[in-house]
């Protein structure tokens, strides 16, 4: 038995609830407006996770001072910190709270887009939503895929020069100066494009999916961080 099988409940759900579209938009719109909804509904959960962004990047000159005045404290520097945030009333990992909470929907979506089901039968521009790009065979098919590749690559571009801005920025302010560097942060900005090599394996429905709540992230975000620079590592991963 599959580990996401425990997931079936939730995908009945799911298919009930885009099958019920379908019976009113085509299939593939369906799948689109579906997955607009359950990220709408999450909406507050991003707005509340943007405010903590802002509270830890205001902070921030603070947390530095603190690094610098119990280095080599740890149990200090934790209660310090801790101090800090509760006067502020929030948390250091309040950003990472929508994230975690689109794991469990992310899954359901791709237990339903890979699972053989009546859904998958039906088609976008005489394409099967079941389709993967092994399979594909002609040109049309080629051409479908090839347009929703493209899309989610150029939402994740979208994504990448807004990490690569804020990683500047990051690198650039004066609470920076001396703090260690993170391993791997040069390439957290690419980690973006790996939604395109996903899609790649999963199918055409599979895909829709993934272009719909990637361009959701990036517009909730920008709108969300409109006038300053969203942290580099969060916009990176969110894409």
């Amino acid at each position: 038995m599959s580990v996401f099988a425990v997931l079936d409940p939730a995908v009945r759900l799911a298919h009930d609830a885009v099958s019920a579209l379908a019976a009113v938009v085509p299939t593939a719109l369906a799948v689109v407006l579906f997955t607009a909804l359950v990220r709408l509904a999450l909406h507050p959960l991003a707005r509340s996770a943007a405010r903590g962004e802002k509270v830890r990047m205001r902070l921030a000159p603070k947390v530095a001072e603190l690094n610098r005045r119990h280095k080599g404290k740890p149990e200090k520097l934790q209660a310090a910190l801790t101090e800090l945030y509760r006067e502020e009333k929030s948390s250091p990992f309040a950003g990472f709270l929508p994230m975690l909470v689109q794991i469990p929907f992310f899954s359901v979506m791709y237990r339903l887009f890979t699972t053989p089901n009546d859904l998958l039968g039906h088609t976008l521009a005489g394409v099967p939503l079941g389709l993967h790009l092994g399979e594909a065979r002609t040109a049309g098919q080629y051409a479908v895929l090839g347009a929703l590749y493209a899309a989610i690559g150029a939402v994740c571009w979208v994504g990448f020069r807004r990490a690569r801005r804020a990683a500047a920025a990051t690198a650039a302010s004066p609470t920076a100066a001396g703090a260690p560097a993170v391993p791997g942060a040069r390439l957290l900005p690419y980690l973006s494009f790996g939604t395109v090599l996903f899609a790649a394996f999963v199918p055409l429905a599979a895909g829709l999916y993934l272009l719909t709540t990637t361009a959701w992230t990036a517009a909730e975000r920008a709108w969300l961080h409109r006038g300053a620079p969203a942290p580099a590592t969060a916009a990176a991963l969110a894409a």
